[in-house]
C-alpha cells in the first residue's frame, strides 16, 4: 500500500510539469507535440535586465497572443545571447550578477506568468554562437575560462533557476544556440568526441575557427549540470545548426550526446534530456542537404531522445510550404517546430503571417500516435 501510495505521489509530481518518456514529451499523461515559433529577440541583445524588458514587453506580449491565436503553445527565446546587457561582468570577464539593475529574474517571471496564463510554453535560450558581435569576447571567456564559467555558473544561472523553476510556463532550457558557429572543424584529436575533422567541409565555424569541441561541450556540461542538480525536473537542450554534428549517421558524430559532454566536462548530471537541431535549405539548388529532418523519419537518427525541428522556415524551406513543413515534422516522429522567426527581420526568414498559417494548420491536432496534443491548458 505504501509504494502505491508513493508511486501515485510520484505521478502526480511528474503530471504537474512536462515530462519526457522515451522519444517523446508528455504533460497529464497526454503525448505533447511543439507548434509555435522563435522569438529570439525583439532588439539582438537588449531584451533582458537592465528593465529593457518594460520597452519589449507589448511586442513580446503581442506574439505570445498570435501564437495562441493561431493555434501555436510553444515559444523560443534568446536570453543573455553574446553578453551585451545580461550577464553582468566585471572589466575582467567574471560575472558579478544577473545584470547592473538586477532585474532579469523578475523581467523574466513576468513574460513566464503572461506566457502561461494564455497556455503559452517558453522555452529559454542562454546563449548564441551563430554570432560574434562587439562583447562577443565575454561569452568567449566563459566558454574558455572555467573561472569565469563558474563565477557565471553560481552568480546568475543558479539564483535564476531556482527562482524561474516553479513558473508554469516554463518548459526547457537551451544552453547554446549553435555552437558549430564558432568551433574549430579542422581539429585533430584522439579522444573521438574532440576531433571535429568530420566538420571541416560542413561549413561549420562561419564565425571563426574559435573553440575546441572540448570547451564548447565543458561550456554545455556544467550548465546542463547545474540546471539539473537545482531542479531536477527541469529539461535541457542545446540547439545544433545542423544534424551533422547531432548524430552518428553516415559518418557523422553526434558531440551532443551523453558520452561526449561527460567526457568534456567530467560531469554526468550534466546530459541533455532532448535534442533541438536546425534545418535551411541550399540558397542555390534550393533543396535540404541530406540530413535534414525533412529528408527523414526521427528515428533515422538513432539519438534515443526527443527531438524538436528548433528552426526553419519556407522561404529556405525546399520549395516547400510551411504548412507542409508544420505537418511533416508532426508525422514524422518529431516532438517539435518552431519556425524562424517571429521578429521577421533579415533575408533568412518567413513574414510573421507565414509562420501563423503554419501553426493554424497543426491547431487542433491531438494523435497520440504521430505528434501529439497541441492546444494545451497548462
Amino acid at each position: 500500500m505504501l509504494i502505491s501510495f508513493l508511486l501515485l505521489l510520484t505521478a502526480v509530481a511528474v503530471n504537474g510539469r512536462l515530462y519526457i518518456q522515451g522519444d517523446h514529451f508528455y504533460y497529464n499523461g497526454q503525448r505533447v507535440f511543439f507548434s509555435g515559433v522563435n522569438q529570439a529577440w525583439v532588439s539582438y541583445g537588449y531584451d533582458w535586465g537592465n528593465n529593457q524588458y518594460q520597452y519589449r514587453r507589448s511586442k513580446f506580449e503581442s506574439v505570445v497572443n498570435a501564437v495562441k491565436n493561431s493555434g501555436g503553445n510553444s515559444i523560443r527565446v534568446w536570453v543573455h545571447v553574446e553578453g551585451q546587457t545580461s550577464p553582468q561582468f566585471d572589466n575582467n570577464g567574471h560575472v558579478t550578477a544577473t545584470d547592473s539593475s538586477h532585474s532579469l529574474i523578475n523581467e523574466l517571471k513576468q513574460y513566464l506568468q503572461y506566457a502561461r496564463n494564455h497556455q503559452i510554453f517558453i522555452f529559454l535560450c542562454l546563449w548564441n554562437g551563430a554570432e560574434r558581435g562587439s562583447t562577443n569576447w565575454r561569452l568567449e571567456g566563459l566558454i574558455k575560462d572555467t573561472g569565469k564559467l563558474h563565477s557565471y555558473i553560481n552568480n546568475v544561472l543558479v539564483p535564476m533557476v531556482r527562482e524561474l523553476k516553479d513558473q508554469p510556463a516554463l518548459a526547457g532550457w537551451d544552453i547554446i544556440n549553435e555552437m558549430e558557429g564558432v568551433i574549430n572543424p579542422n581539429l585533430h584529436s584522439g579522444e573521438p568526441c574532440f576531433d571535429t575533422t568530420f566538420l571541416a567541409p560542413s561549413g561549420a565555424g562561419w564565425k571563426g575557427h574559435i573553440h575546441s569541441a572540448q570547451d564548447l561541450l565543458r561550456f554545455i556540461n556544467w550548465q546542463a549540470a547545474a540546471i539539473r542538480k537545482t531542479d531536477p525536473q527541469a529539461l535541457v537542450t542545446a540547439g545544433s545548426w545542423n544534424p551533422k554534428s547531432n548524430t552518428n549517421m553516415n559518418g557523422m558524430k553526434n558531440l551532443y550526446s551523453d558520452h561526449c559532454l561527460i567526457r568534456a566536462g567530467h560531469d554526468n548530471a550534466g546530459t541533455l534530456n532532448f535534442f533541438s537541431t536546425h534545418t535551411y535549405d541550399d540558397k542555390n539548388t534550393h533543396q535540404y542537404d541530406s540530413y535534414s529532418p525533412f529528408n527523414h523519419n526521427k528515428n533515422d537518427y538513432g539519438l534515443g531522445k526527443p527531438l524538436i525541428i528548433a528552426e526553419f522556415n519556407q522561404v529556405r524551406g525546399g520549395r516547400h510550404s510551411i504548412e507542409q513543413l508544420f505537418n511533416y515534422a508532426y508525422y514524422h516522429g518529431y516532438a517539435g517546430a518552431w519556425s524562424w522567426h517571429a521578429n521577421a527581420d533579415g533575408s533568412d526568414t518567413d513574414d510573421f503571417a507565414t509562420q501563423q498559417r503554419g501553426m493554424r494548420y497543426l491547431n487542433g491536432k491531438n494523435d497520440q500516435n504521430n505528434g501529439g496534443l497541441i492546444n494545451l491548458t497548462i
